[in-house]
């Protein structure tokens, strides 16, 4: 990519849920826009093959293998990334699972639980220990990415759509409290994109017929630029004219 098409030269960038799908896709488009980026995944072997591809498009990374379920372990990251960096300048929250796709009544505690955890609890954790890293940017940008069916009803989706629900307030909220400052927080619904979590709630569906998670690059990119103005928004990813930003 030409020097002066990499808005994020010199930039350090936080993906969490980086191994697979959009979060892998999100990586390589960071890096090739040249920040360093932080992978967080629980996997090694995962994030060593995301290396690879960072590699590959001239970037680099630094490998965090770790459950973002597990808080204390997001706050030594946290502690970490200040005592090598100082500061953070662009955070992506794509780590989620999906839980069982049941009734809402037959659906067992502890998946529902775990889902939860997972889609709100995490990215709670993560906000507040990266906040202050954030802060410490000229241009601190923030995306968690959110579903659909976070606002229309969709049967048996009852975990993961409440899940959703919960992370969009959140992270609204977290975006008016700190409304007036230099960092910008945003919501992003990829849509219908060929992932494996795609695949498993619609297992009958032809994955070829479903745009790829690299179309999403270019929008997460701007989106965590710091050219982006907007703030405390949802943003759809139209995948022909990806999400306008300023």
């Amino acid at each position: 990519m030409p020097a002066a098409a990499r808005p994020l030269d010199g930039r350090v960038a936080l993906v969490a849920g980086a191994s697979r799908g959009i979060g892998a896709a999100a990586s390589v488009a960071l890096a090739e826009a040249g920040a360093h980026c932080v992978l967080v995944a629980r996997t090694v072997g995962a994030l060593e093959a995301l290396d690879n591809r960072v590699k590959a498009v001239g970037g680099d990374a630094t490998l965090v293998p770790l459950d973002l379920c597990d808080g204390a372990g997001v706050d030594r990251l946290g502690a970490a990334l200040h005592e090598r960096f100082g500061r953070l300048d662009a955070l992506l929250g794509n780590a989620a699972m999906l839980g069982a796709l049941t009734p809402a009544t037959h659906t067992e505690p502890a998946t529902f639980e775990q889902t939860l955890a997972t889609n709100v609890t995490a990215n709670f954790r993560l906000i507040r220990s990266m906040e202050p890293l954030l802060r410490a940017s000229d241009a601190g940008r923030a995306v968690f990415l959110t579903s659909g069916v976070a606002r229309r009803v969709v049967p048996f989706w009852s975990a993961y759509a409440a899940s959703k629900a919960a992370l969009e307030m959140l992270v609204l909220t977290w975006a008016a409290e700190i409304a007036g400052g230099s960092l910008r927080v945003n919501l992003y619904n990829p849509g219908p994109t060929r992932t494996a979590m795609r695949a498993g709630a619609f297992p009958g569906e032809d994955p070829q017929s479903l745009p790829p998670p690299e179309r999403h690059g270019p929008a997460l990119v701007r989106l965590l630029s710091p050219a982006c103005t907007m703030h405390g928004q949802w943003v759809a990813g139209d995948l022909d004219a990806p999400a306008t930003v300023n």
